[in-house]
């Protein structure tokens, strides 16, 4: 029977996670033909082939999809492993970005909860918009990230925690006109909600003009409570008093909210780390809803 290596499985993960061998080999510290002789040699031992060799890009076959999930669960299970049977304490500095939204789901608890267990790792934490972490995780900035994105950019490294759909609110008292510009409350320049909100392609009959730029949401949902214009926001943050507005505006995508590690980092205290938050506010895969979330 055929065996799995690990390093071929890490090889297989980090070529669909980093668009292909080059980059693959650049994470992995390894040459690209030792990457490519890994995967060969994977190929050899289950009798398929598992990259399409014939495109310009790293295309995986259908054998090299299913594999890459049981690859992912597998390495996932490796890491648990070595984390639950190693006889040494966990030490060492993790860079974590957040954004205020998890911040305020609970994560500052657990990160309390997880200093408590683990006092030689210190945790160094920066809250920030959703973009900019993602962006500090590619450059090697940051060895852990929860934020949120549009549920069609998760990446398969990524563990979902909850999505939620975005809505257009605005407060009972205002009168929208159409014929003019609708008064917008946006978040910064940073924030993928904006981005997508002010992409023209998306507003036939409405025509926004930001009069409001506020990084905090308890800033935009006291705008829109005093009636100063419409707003995009997640539905945990729509309240009673607030009316949501369908048509004309153009139906948002849904949000998801993701722990991504970045590049190299599975030491074993960043594996503790997300593992704790994904127990405690990941989707309870029985029930479908979020665990731990007030």
């Amino acid at each position: 029977m055929s065996k799995l290596d690990i390093g071929s499985l890490e090889a297989l993960c980090a070529i669909a996670d980093h668009g292909g061998v080059t980059r693959a080999a650049a994470r992995l510290a390894l040459s690209q033909s030792a990457v490519s002789h890994k995967i060969k040699r994977l190929e050899a031992s289950l009798g398929c082939a598992l990259l399409d060799r014939t495109s310009s890009t790293s295309v995986f076959t259908r054998e090299g999809e299913k594999l890459l999930i049981y690859g992912r669960r597998i390495l996932a299970l490796h890491d648990e492993a070595l984390l639950s049977l190693t006889k040494q304490a966990l030490h060492g500095k993790i860079r974590l970005g957040m954004t205020e939204d998890v911040t305020n789901a609970g994560l500052a608890r657990i990160l309390g909860r997880f200093m408590r267990l683990y006092p030689e790792v210190r945790v160094h934490t920066i809250t920030g918009q959703s973009l900019r972490i993602e962006d500090q995780l590619e450059e090697g900035m940051l060895d852990i990230g929860v934020f949120q994105l549009f549920e069609n950019r998760v990446q398969t490294s990524d563990t979902m925690l909850f999505k939620e759909p975005l809505f257009w609110i605005k407060s009972p008292d205002l009168q929208l006109d159409y014929k003019k510009p609708v008064p917008f409350l946006a978040f910064d320049d940073e924030c993928f909600y904006r981005e997508w909100a002010m992409d023209a392609k998306h507003h036939r009959e409405v025509n926004l003009e930001t009069i409001l730029t506020c990084s905090s949401t308890s800033g935009i949902l006291s705008g829109v409570s005093s009636g100063l214009g419409v707003a995009l926001i997640s539905k945990r943050h729509v309240r009673p008093e607030f009316e949501v507005i369908n048509e004309p505006f153009p139906s948002p995508p849904t949000v998801a909210t993701v722990v991504r590690s970045g590049g190299q980092c599975r030491s074993s205290s960043v594996a503790a780390l997300r593992a704790s938050i994904v127990d405690e506010l990941g989707i309870d895969e029985r029930s479908g809803q979020s665990r731990g979330r007030q």
